[in-house]
């Protein structure tokens, strides 16, 4: 992988352009499954309750407010039906963004793609009276988390936040794993762990069980392929690559090179691991970089078939994604935003 050296973002308007946020307002985060807010808010609920939306009727039972029986059913047909309304609470939005070295990867960043993401479906939460949380892992802070907030008022600090403190310091090779489980298992144990939880990472993970540890408790908290169930989270994973990660020909100026004359990724090269610091000196040939392209798309497709079996969503995004394109068009489709 090649590491970026472009400047990151230093200000709002750079991480989330107002013409990006333009066309955001009109859509909403979406959950696949019966999830219970904490407060009221703009979102339909399966609860029946005391809102002004009007939603079926049934028949009175004794102990039933009597404000609530509707007379010209009465007048009809001379018995007594209760109208029911449907409540609307809030939806919890947890946004999870992996800041490690490996992040850094791409031109442009893996780590610009993820945080312009982040700000424009925490920006949609917002917007829509939905409670945002937003945790930053993997970097060189270490682990920093947002609590939730709520209102369009508050989206300089989400932007802030995010500024602060995924570019605030150089990520810190060798956080990588232990901050993506330790991140993903401390949501799915907390009360808090109910709503749509997004996971916005390239799932290159070091250590025995990669990103599976931290995915798994996810899917466990949600209850697994169980999609319908109520409560848990709804969890969607952003897989974040560079194009020379899926081929690294590609990133390095093509497969033929310039002029049509040899790649500049074959011969022998030195190459340092983003995350362990470690080095190793290999020969690439056209052969190795075609096997290279293979595991690659193997690897992506495991993670794809991984989260598929937990009920969780996947997607692959490169990191030179049109982002606007991606959030008002392809999650739309995928059923995260509506």
């Amino acid at each position: 992988m090649i590491v970026s050296a472009v400047r990151a973002p230093s200000t709002p308007a750079e991480l989330l352009p107002p013409e990006l946020a333009g066309r955001l307002d009109a859509l909403d985060v979406l959950s696949r499954k019966i999830l219970s807010g904490k407060l009221q808010g703009e979102r339909r609920s399966k609860r029946r309750g005391r809102s002004v939306e009007f939603d079926d009727y049934r028949e009175y039972s004794a102990g039933d407010d009597l404000r609530h029986i509707d007379w010209n059913v009465f007048a009809r047909l001379d018995r007594f039906f209760i109208k029911i309304f449907q409540e609307e609470e809030d939806l919890a939005l947890h946004l999870l963004l992996d800041a490690s070295a490996s992040m850094m990867a791409g031109r442009p960043p893996k780590l610009f793609t993820a945080a312009q993401l982040a700000a424009a479906l925490g920006y949609i939460g917002l917007v829509n009276n939905n409670r945002v949380t937003l945790t930053i892992f993997g970097g060189g802070a270490g682990v920093r988390r947002l609590e939730p907030l709520r209102g369009r008022r508050n989206l300089q600090r989400l932007v802030g936040f995010v500024l602060e403190h995924a570019f605030g310091e150089p990520p810190t090779p060798g956080r990588s794993e232990p901050a993506f489980t330790s991140t993903l298992k401390a949501l799915a144990a907390s009360p808090a762990g109910r709503g749509v939880a997004v996971v916005l990472s390239d799932l290159l993970t070091p250590g025995p069980d990669g990103y599976q540890a931290g995915l798994r408790a996810l899917a466990a908290a949600g209850g697994g392929a169980a999609a319908g169930r109520a409560g848990g989270l709804d969890v969607h994973v952003l897989q974040i690559l560079s194009a020379g990660e899926l081929d690294p020909a590609a990133e390095a100026g093509g497969a033929g090179g310039a002029a049509g004359g040899p790649s500049p990724v074959i011969g022998d090269l030195r190459l340092t691991d983003a995350e362990s610091g470690r080095t190793a000196e290999v020969t690439v040939s056209r052969a190795l970089l075609e096997r290279y392209r293979k595991v690659a798309a193997a690897y992506v497709a495991e993670a794809a078939a991984f989260c598929r079996a937990r009920g969780m969503s996947h997607r692959l995004v490169r990191s030179d994604a049109d982002v606007a394109g991606l959030v008002v068009d392809s999650l739309r489709r995928q059923g995260l935003l509506t």
